[in-house]
């Protein structure tokens, strides 16, 4: 249980000084929002922003031997380069009507720090501190703290037609720290989460990776699958769907979870668990009474494919998690010959992340097969990392003879002699022919037809 009396913040130096300074000037001021939880969370603050009685006008005259940035004058906020960082300073303020959900149509400067804070989405989020008045905490911020509790400052309705991104940034907060969500809170966000639709790709995206990876990102998944199916449509039939096979005890959507917290915590990983198996639904197919998704994986892929275009991500991230789903559900075989073909397909990388795809799949579905299949991986991984220690040929580039040596045998036209790498490629891996130089040319001259 925190203290509200005991909360003492080292603050930095810089910061330090632009409180002292503000106060020297007649104006009071603090530290607020996220670097007042984080410090008593014991985190390291990203940023250390400050708001203040004075108006903007007033903040560059007491830095006027600074530099200021006055792209947020408008807003209030104005920001002061100290020491080549920088810092936010915003005078205290309220908002008026939120017409497009997400930003005021216009502020109100106020000499009332409450009045401040109550503006702010969460009572974690909306306190105080500087090092003369010590915390200074109107809506229990500490207290929920204690709690591990996202609640919102007043009005939880209010809170979300004001701005819709702060319901997902309540999911995010929520398994970031690993708290739960206030019944009210929740019981909004589940009422206002059609407001969702209305933001940027780009919000939507940002506030996704950080919720996927997050240490307790598995049970607000699977507490708030309907707000998530506000941009990703596809979920909502996943959700309860009994996929009556021995090897899958869960629904769809909790398989997928589940899968997801079982990979490591990398982007492009999550991504493609969180969307690897959404086709199902659309492909069924029951065969002796069990069911069946043919070319689920290509479907989901698509979805996914589909999905992060809307969202804005890079074409790199969207076409690795394409392939990682695409082949998500190929067999493969665990011999020399199959795992090179598989390493020259899609690179050594990108493989090494395509079985961490299929543990994360395995681990998530019945317990009673998953020693097995991770075995098998295993294996596999095994099979490749020697492959590769070993210097072995997998691709064109590792082949003894290129291009050049080819042309110097007669060849000329590009198409013949990248077929013919090809088939000296396959011969290798196959271990029909040796990855030598002299051996590999002889097979040349020697097939008037290859």
């Amino acid at each position: 249980m925190y203290d509200i009396y005991a909360v003492k913040i080292n603050l930095p130096k810089e910061v330090q000084y632009i409180i002292d300074q503000l106060y020297k000037n007649g104006y009071e001021a603090y530290i607020v929002g996220g670097c007042v939880r984080d410090s008593i969370l014991k985190k390291n603050p990203q940023d250390w922003d400050i708001c203040t009685q004075a108006k903007p006008h007033e903040i560059i005259e007491c830095f006027k031997d600074y530099k200021i940035i006055k792209t947020g004058v408008k807003h209030g906020t104005v920001s002061l380069v100290c020491d080549k960082k920088s810092y936010e300073i915003t005078t205290y303020r309220v908002e008026g009507k939120y017409s497009d959900n997400r930003h005021p149509d216009d502020v109100s400067f106020v000499s009332s720090l409450k009045e401040d804070l109550k503006r702010r989405d969460f009572t974690i989020n909306a306190m105080a501190y500087n090092h003369k008045d010590g915390l200074i905490d109107y809506f229990s911020g500490i207290e929920d703290l204690s709690n591990k509790v996202i609640k919102c400052v007043g009005n939880c309705q209010a809170r979300f037609r004001e701005d819709a991104l702060r319901i997902l940034r309540a999911l995010r907060f929520a398994a970031k720290f690993n708290f739960n969500i206030d019944i009210k809170t929740s019981k909004a966000i589940n009422e206002n989460k059609e407001l969702i639709a209305g933001l940027s790709g780009e919000r939507i995206r940002e506030e996704l990776n950080k919720l996927l990876l997050s240490e307790g990102a598995e049970k607000i998944l699977l507490d708030f699958p309907l707000v998530l199916s506000v941009f990703v449509p596809e979920i909502k039939a996943t959700i309860g769907y009994d996929q009556k096979n021995p090897y899958h005890p869960y629904d769809i959507w909790t398989h997928i979870v589940k899968s997801v917290s079982s990979i490591k915590p990398d982007l492009v990983l999550r991504l493609a668990m969180l969307f690897h198996d959404l086709g199902k639904p659309l492909c069924e197919n029951i065969i002796e009474v069990k069911k069946r998704f043919c070319d689920h994986g290509h479907i989901s892929a698509k979805i996914a494919q589909d999905t992060m275009r809307k969202l804005r991500y890079d074409n790199n991230t969207i076409s690795r998690v394409y392939n990682l789903i695409y082949y998500h559900d190929t067999k493969i075989l665990c011999d020399k010959i199959s795992v090179k073909r598989w390493l020259n397909k899609i690179g050594a990388e990108e493989f090494m992340l395509l079985l961490e795809v299929k543990r994360a799949d395995a681990k998530a579905q019945n317990p009673l097969y998953i020693e097995e299949r991770l075995k098998i991986y295993e294996n596999i991984e095994n099979l490749a990392d020697d492959i590769i220690k070993n210097g072995e040929c997998f691709s064109i580039k590792d082949l003894a003879v290129n291009g050049d040596d080819l042309i110097s045998l007669g060849l000329i036209r590009g198409e013949i002699i990248g077929n013919t790498l090809n088939r000296l490629l396959d011969m290798v891996i196959e271990e029909k022919a040796q990855n030598n130089k002299k051996e590999l040319l002889d097979i040349v001259k020697k097939s008037k037809n290859f």
